[in-house]
């Protein structure tokens, strides 16, 4: 068998072994939405599919060349797949990387290009929460959902100790040095000519705001569906919150960190706990589950006709 008809039936493969994983949860969840309202859970479908055209925009934003918009969206949407089996976004962010070199940008200026949507759709996520909290001041509710002051300083600690390690690695290994030197001046060269192009800078910076507010948006309709009775902008406020906080603590998909920080802020917020984790589950199953397995079925397309 070519090793290209093997790497394109691999992320099939991997995604049915975790659903199969998985499927006792995924029967108590979908039990739990077949009672709820069925616009909002459309409206929940809606706006993760709106969420990979403004990844796609974002993704066009960090390079100067014109990227084909069909595939391109496409590759929004596989990547939901390989995300699911790598932590921090490591997955989708290697999807990306093989779709830019694919179109002939040199590694340099791909990996510019992954770093520049990073920084821009993290900024954005965080604007955006810090918006919400100074419009909405009362939304969210922290308890149980910051560490405590031993937490704090563990974190405290762990941050310091990885600074300390890559100033170490920098001050020792000059090649090492050398190499970061380059690739933040060739990063920060991209990153000033495509904000003097004003179709990239909107493209950018527009589809790194788009998704978060999706996402949210999203998480808010599966609330709505389930009657959770919390404010649809408090049940944003609080996604925005997890998320921020669980990228402290990197896993597929965010599954796990997220999930744990969401009840925890749905349940502060005033949702009843067994809402709550319906809610979680629900949104779990609208962004993640139902769009797996054609995802993986559409990443083993792309690596198969050598798109990816």
């Amino acid at each position: 068998m070519p090793w290209r008809t093997l790497a394109g039936l691999l992320p099939a493969l991997l995604v049915g072994a975790w659903v199969a994983g998985h499927w006792s949860v995924m029967a108590a969840g979908c039990r739990d939405l077949l009672s709820a309202h069925l616009g909002w859970l459309l409206a929940a479908l809606a706006a993760t599919a709106l969420g990979w055209v403004a990844n796609a925009c974002a993704r066009q934003g960090t390079v100067h060349e014109r990227l084909p918009v069909l595939l391109l969206v496409v590759t929004q949407f596989a990547s939901t797949a390989a995300g699911q089996l790598a932590p921090a976004g490591i997955g989708a962010s290697a999807v990306n990387l093989r779709f830019l070199r694919a179109h002939g940008l040199p590694l340099m200026r791909t990996s510019a290009a992954l770093a520049l949507y990073s920084l821009a759709e993290s900024f954005s996520r965080v604007t955006l929460l810090l918006v919400l909290l100074v419009a909405f001041p009362h939304a969210l509710h922290t308890a149980g959902l910051l560490p405590g002051r031993s937490g704090l300083l563990l974190v405290a600690v762990i941050a310091a100790v990885v600074l300390l390690a890559g100033v170490t690695v920098l001050a020792s290994m000059r090649r090492v040095r050398a190499a970061v030197r380059t690739f933040l001046v060739a990063a920060l060269a991209d990153m000033r000519s495509l904000h003097g192009r004003p179709s990239r800078a909107l493209a950018l910076w527009g589809g790194s705001l788009a998704f978060p507010v999706l996402q949210a948006a999203s998480m808010s309709a599966v609330a709505l569906a389930l009657d959770m009775p919390v404010p649809a902008v408090h049940v944003a406020i609080a996604y925005l919150a997890a998320t921020c906080l669980a990228a402290l603590v990197p896993s597929p998909g965010g599954i796990g960190s997220v999930d744990a920080a969401l009840a925890l802020a749905l349940v502060a917020a005033g949702s009843p706990t067994a809402t709550a984790a319906s809610a979680v589950l629900g949104f779990r199953i609208v962004t993640v589950w139902l769009p797996l397995v054609p995802a993986a079925v559409a990443l083993s397309a792309l690596i198969r006709r050598k798109v990816l």
